[in-house]
């Protein structure tokens, strides 16, 4: 009876219809991913993707991006500009047709452009929809026309409000407050997705200006451009590795209207690392294109060592992962139609690209490994150290993983677990140091916080071969306590297993200080390198212990930044500037607090300051890491130089 009661309350009234661009605003995490600072970028990406397909249609050189004070946008390119004139079907001006109507734009004619990022079409008119106002500016047919917006919905019709001599289009908008959590655009981020833009784009100039911030000669700003495209892009990401071979491997081919770049180059490192890219959109979990080239990497050099007799003494066999091991490589394909698995667009799906690429990178191996039997000596001896060293690394993780820590008997002794069994709410704290390890063990809730105290400063995994990395006691400790463990496929690729991960809070817990900031940056190094997975699942986190307690009488406060020490020494002494009767504390280590005070102000989930650690560019944090932590000292001393004035240093 209940049942067929609930189904007469369900009828057509229940149903919501959402028009136009509506379901935007009630659903933009379908759109842009999120509301918060990704996705605050990504309203940028969206409305460049644009103009850069305009490049991509051979119709523009020029992209101008300004963050202009009360952090709106402007972007600028000297492309066709968006026709104007009145769509035949809606009996409107197109340019409005593009900037409200979703799946509305140039990219589903083929003629238009062959290839595109922005392939839902979706990109402008969810931008139109998410600003509180926007402003679009067309130079074409010798006019210059004009239509405002608010929150997506025309403020009039298109106008003329000029005459024009240059063609192109450019786009003002403001993200709405009411939806977007954070407003506050970051410079770096922008720099470093538009510097990837122009390598990406060989010949397209990016400028970037921020009207926020002065300098002598007017705002902060930087010009991207690239002649060289994918071998100079190769070049930067290599700049703090010391180089096996000189001069980047470049690859070009075009076939069946697939067009397919590859650069890559060998180093003396140990780490993979392979970008890839389909009509600019960076395709973070790979797929067919990454797959041929893969393939003709193992096929070639494979091919090459047997004939010339390199593999004769070795034991055991060699891996695909052996030949890439030191190997920086970007791909990019433009392709007309790409298939995408899932809605992020982070693995290309077409299963005719996996050949195409195959024997375009196939072709230009061979060549290059005939016309250079010095360097393709080179190459396939650091393929038979890496397959030396992985065979020994085998043998150094079976030691590591052998117990297991779900019996309790594997367990590290320094390890002060928690009683919960549950990973979804129990948390681990690596600390820095046996004595701050003794005082949060006494602090923490024994419930659901685990203690693991690491001593000094773990090994540098970014100059150490992967064997040695097991033989160190802290980072064999780190694996046993959380119960994950590297695995290789079929294929002999090394995988990292989660499915005995005992916390979904991985804490780093160092000293505010230089020191703690080196250990902190070896223990991600060795995460970025080792275990990224629970990075990108969001598992790793950054404690935050504050910088100084001010105190006055039995009055205190913690704070964690000089302008909070300075607030509440104001609020302490009512502004009269009288410091004597205030006391300031500066921690320079978690052992100066005592248990009580370790919990108060960094373990306490209802207090605490937890800094979630994420990687918004993976291209740029591998590059990152392998200058703070690589052998080239010249790159990491220019950028210390240039972040010097960010640090708190006591002297």
């Amino acid at each position: 009876m209940s049942e067929n009661k609930q189904n007469t309350n369900y009828s057509a009234s229940n149903i919501t219809a959402l028009e136009g661009l509506e379901a935007v605003r009630k659903r933009p995490g379908m759109y842009i991913g999120s509301t918060d600072s990704k996705g605050l970028h990504h309203l940028v990406w969206e409305v460049v993707d644009n103009s850069i397909d305009e490049h991509l249609a051979g119709h523009c050189d020029k992209i101008t991006v300004t963050v202009h004070k009360n952090n709106s946008i402007t972007v600028t390119d000297n492309g066709r500009g968006i026709p104007t004139g009145m769509h035949a079907k809606l009996k409107k001006s197109a340019l409005e047709v593009v900037m409200t109507v979703l799946h509305a734009g140039g990219k589903f004619d083929k003629d238009t452009y062959k290839v595109s990022g922005g392939l839902h079409g979706v990109g402008v008119s969810c931008v139109n929809a998410l600003s509180s106002y926007l402003r679009a500016e067309v130079h074409r047919d010798g006019k210059i026309f004009e239509q405002e917006y608010a929150q997506g919905k025309p403020q009039g019709d298109v106008k003329v409000i000029g005459e024009a001599t240059d063609t192109g289009t450019h786009i003002t908008f403001q993200p709405d407050g009411e939806i977007m959590t954070d407003l506050e655009y970051k410079y770096e981020v922008l720099a470093t997705r538009f510097r990837e833009m122009a390598f990406l784009n060989a010949g397209l100039t990016l400028c970037l200006i921020d009207e926020r911030e002065k300098e002598e000669d007017g705002f902060k700003n930087e010009t991207f451009y690239s002649e060289g495209g994918l071998k100079e892009f190769v070049q930067y990401l290599d700049a703090a590795r010391t180089k096996l071979i000189q001069e980047p491997i470049h690859v070009t081919n075009k076939e069946d209207n697939v067009e397919v770049e590859v650069a890559m180059q060998y180093n003396t490192g140990y780490s993979e690392n392979i970008y890839s890219f389909v009509n600019n959109i960076n395709t973070r979990e790979g797929g067919t294109h990454v797959n041929g080239f893969r393939r003709a990497v193992n096929r070639l050099f494979k091919q090459y060592g047997e004939d010339n007799g390199f593999f004769k003494k070795l034991k055991f066999n060699i891996s695909g992962e052996d030949f890439r091991e030191g190997l920086t490589a970007i791909i990019s394909v433009k392709v007309p139609e790409p298939q995408f698995k899932g809605q992020t667009k982070g693995e290309l799906g077409n299963s005719e690209v996996t050949g195409i690429v195959s024997r375009a990178v196939g072709n230009a191996l061979k060549v290059y490994l005939e016309e250079n039997p010095k360097l393709a000596k080179k190459i396939i001896e650091k393929v038979i150290l890496a397959a030396t060293a992985r065979h020994a690394a085998r043998k150094a993780r079976e030691m590591v993983q052998r117990k297991s820590p779900l019996t309790g008997v594997g367990l590290p002794g320094k390890l002060a677990d928690c009683s919960s069994k549950s990973p979804d709410e129990s948390e681990i704290f690596l600390v820095e140091g046996d004595s701050a390890g003794g005082t949060a063990k006494q602090g923490r809730d024994r419930k659901f916080q685990a203690i693991l105290p690491l001593r000094g400063k773990i090994l540098n995994v970014e100059k150490a071969m992967e064997h040695k990395i097991y033989d160190n006691e802290e980072i064999k400790n780190i694996f046993t306590a959380l119960g994950v463990s590297i695995q290789e496929d079929d294929e002999g690729e090394r995988v990292l297993n989660t499915e005995k991960l005992r916390y979904h809070k991985i804490v780093i817990m160092c000293d505010a200080d230089v020191d703690g900031s080196h250990i902190s940056t070896l223990i991600l190094t060795f995460f970025f390198r080792y275990m990224r997975p629970l990075i990108e699942n969001g598992y790793v986190y950054i404690a935050q212990p504050p910088l100084y307690m001010v105190k006055k009488g039995k009055q205190f406060r913690y704070c964690w930044n000089e302008e909070e020490r300075l607030a509440a020494v104001d609020a302490y002494t009512k502004g009269t500037g009288n410091e004597s009767s205030v006391k300031i504390q500066r921690y320079k280590g978690l052992g100066e607090m005592n248990a009580e005070q370790l919990w108060e102000t960094t373990m306490d989930p209802t207090e605490r300051i937890l800094r979630q650690v994420t990687i918004e560019d993976v291209v740029e944090s591998d590059r990152v890491f392998s200058m703070l932590m690589g052998d080239e000292v010249p790159p990491r001393r220019a950028f210390i130089e240039a972040n010097a004035k960010y640090a708190n240093v006591d002297i």
